[in-house]
């Protein structure tokens, strides 16, 4: 029986495989995507580091946000992770199989996941996680701390991506209008942790609000700002901008 361990590593040595698909699905995502169904706005490309351990952090609004993303990253492949209920959807899952995600069970604190994430970092990939955990498409809410957790383990380079106006594609879409839709890539930094191999539950706690409000930066209309809507109350203490 193979190990979680085991399962990971092989996952992670299979990513050079997945090249040609990927590339593949992100012609499709571009040419159908961006010049037919929405009017992308894409700004910040130049955040995000050609190479090296790194995490897009967005806000999540609607159901196409990984596809904007993985679209509009092109200098290099991102790497999603996905609620598992969209590996069991018919209608998804080849998509998801094709291009080569990862699962996460949201209701649990995944173990198998969190390796993934820090494993493929660590190995120079470039991976995609909501810190929120489920779609907010009225403002950010809490983060949760996994994403922190992750960063520090791999050393990450992050790179706060705020999405606006996608929540109305599907209703635009049916009134065969095309939704205006902007990615925005913010500054990127790190979390500083001192040399500290393990970073308290209540440090990591603190690096995810100061992250946020780089999240809340980067997102070009301020009404999806949510909790993090006061800037005022942003610092930047374990922040390390790169």
């Amino acid at each position: 029986m193979t190990s979680i361990a085991e399962s990971v590593q092989d996952y992670v040595a299979r990513q050079p495989r997945l090249t040609w698909r990927r590339r593949a699905l992100r012609g499709l995502i571009q040419g159908l995507g961006f010049h037919v169904l929405w009017k992308m706005d894409i700004t910040g490309r130049e955040n995000i580091p050609d190479t090296g351990p790194t995490i897009i952090m967005m806000n999540h609004i609607a159901l196409i946000d990984p596809v904007l993303v993985m679209g509009a990253v092109t200098n290099r492949f991102v790497i999603p992770m996905t609620k598992i209920e969209n590996v069991r959807n018919p209608i998804i899952r080849p998509f998801v199989l094709w291009w080569g995600a990862y699962s996460v069970n949201r209701g649990e604190i995944d173990r198998k996941a969190l390796l993934n994430s820090i494993e493929l970092v660590k190995s120079g990939q470039l991976i995609l996680i909501a810190p929120e955990g489920t779609r907010q498409k009225h403002g950010l809410a809490e983060a949760k701390e996994g994403l922190a957790y992750v960063a520090t383990k791999a050393n990450a380079v992050i790179v706060p991506t705020g999405i606006a106006g996608a929540q109305t594609w599907a209703d635009d879409l049916k009134r065969l209008r095309r939704a205006r839709i902007s990615v925005n890539f913010g500054r990127p930094f790190r979390f500083k942790t001192n040399g500290q191999p393990r970073v308290p539950r209540e440090v990591l706690a603190s690096m995810s609000h100061e992250a946020m409000y780089q999240l809340a930066l980067a997102i070009k209309d301020p009404a999806l700002r949510g909790v993090y809507s006061d800037i005022s109350r942003m610092t930047t203490d374990y922040l390390e901008f790169c």
